[in-house]
């Protein structure tokens, strides 16, 4: 089990606002629209990821909201995840995953959406075990998506916790590899 302290998140929070925050001074300093609004869709994490993002001197500069899908129903009716997919493979999936990362790009006009999904326990979900998450980012403009399956070990704060830190890591990883 990892440990993910208070500082850490705030750390990863800080790290993904200065990603973006460079990414759009970058492509000013070059006449470009560098394209560096971030939108959060959370189920598991429950608004974590945004609020995160939130405590950082800055985010207002490049953070345009999130959506809690924590009900089946509103990943479908907000964020436009397939109700076939949903019905099917249930929410602990990666392609809802992705889903909600682009849907939360296009529902909050964003550049960039991460989403979280997964079963924080203490009962399993859709049939994954306590700890399966997936967490994915998507570029609408390009068309380009990362999916990661995790399997963190923990309770549930402690699957949250680390869900929420992984995701801003992934998002910040993302914009980095997307500016080159």
């Amino acid at each position: 089990m990892v440990e993910i302290r208070a500082q850490d998140l705030e750390r990863a929070a800080a790290r993904l606002v200065a990603a973006a925050v460079a990414r759009a001074v970058d492509g000013a300093q070059k006449g470009a629209d560098a394209g560096a609004q971030l939108a959060t869709a959370e189920s598991l994490t429950g608004g974590m990821v945004g609020q995160l993002i939130c405590t950082v001197p800055g985010a207002s500069a490049v953070y345009r909201g999130g959506i809690i899908s924590y009900a089946t129903e509103v990943k479908a009716s907000v964020l436009g995840v397939p109700a076939g997919l949903l019905a099917e493979r249930g929410a602990v999936d990666p392609d809802v995953a992705i889903a909600m990362a682009q849907g939360t790009a296009r529902v909050c006009e964003a550049d960039f959406g991460v989403a979280t999904t997964g079963a924080a326990g203490p009962e399993p979900c859709d049939g994954k075990p306590v700890g399966r998450v997936y967490l994915a980012v998507a570029h609408p403009a390009s068309g380009g998506i990362r999916v990661l399956e995790k399997n963190y070990a923990g309770n549930r704060a402690e699957i949250r916790a680390q869900a929420a830190h992984d995701a801003l890591n992934l998002l910040a990883e993302f914009l980095a590899d997307t500016a080159k």
